[in-house]
């Protein structure tokens, strides 16, 4: 049995159509890029921004650097098809790791990894450390500057009283001797003058 040309571009023109409504509807979405990229190196970094190719929710996305510290600052934020992850601070020189997961329009979960190198980053840190240093360095100076101060006036005036009050109490005591001495030497010259006076 023949076929006619015609009736084969139309088999052909179905076959294709088929194919081509179908494929769509097997794919599942995925990642579509990210900043920073997978491998890339940078200096600074802010936030990690994921793109997908369709509308995700649920959004779960950690930072892991050197030593296995995590870095990431809140929950990330879903907006569409685009995921944004706040870092906490300046991200120092080394390996890190971003991994993700999502749930994409369709409900299949999306996960993976993207590593990456923060080289050339700046160190703010060596003006902070120099700060306290040279506060530290110098809170000692002052006191020990001063306080000798309190302890050599407050010193001083102790031995003075200490003089003064023996002086006082040793010159008291001659003082009195001294009067009543005198008085002895009156009253034995008194005694002397009346018994001659009486012979």
């Amino acid at each position: 049995m023949k076929r006619s040309p015609l009736a084969a571009l139309t088999a052909i023109l179905a076959a294709l159509l088929v194919l081509g409504t179908a494929g769509p509807a097997l794919a599942h979405d995925a990642l579509k890029s990210s900043d920073p990229a997978k491998g890339a190196k940078v200096k600074t970094l802010d936030e990690i921004k994921l793109t997908f190719t369709a509308e995700v929710r649920m959004p779960f996305v950690i930072v892991r650097g050197p030593g296995d510290a995590r870095h990431e600052s809140g929950k990330p934020k879903a907006d569409g098809a685009v995921v944004r992850q706040e870092l906490k601070g300046a991200l120092p020189d080394g390996k890190y790791t971003i991994a993700y997961r999502v749930v994409s329009s369709d409900g299949h979960p999306i996960e993976g990894e993207i590593p990456f190198t923060v080289e050339g980053a700046p160190a703010p840190a060596a003006t902070e450390s120099a700060a306290p240093a040279a506060t530290e360095s110098s809170a000692p100076a002052v006191t020990e500057s001063a306080a000798p101060a309190p302890t050599e006036s407050a010193a001083a005036p102790a031995p003075a009283a200490e003089q003064a009050s023996a002086e006082q109490t040793t010159s008291f005591p001659i003082w009195l001797l001294i009067v009543v001495g005198a008085l002895v030497g009156i009253g034995i010259g008194f005694l002397l003058s009346m018994r001659k006076n009486k012979r």
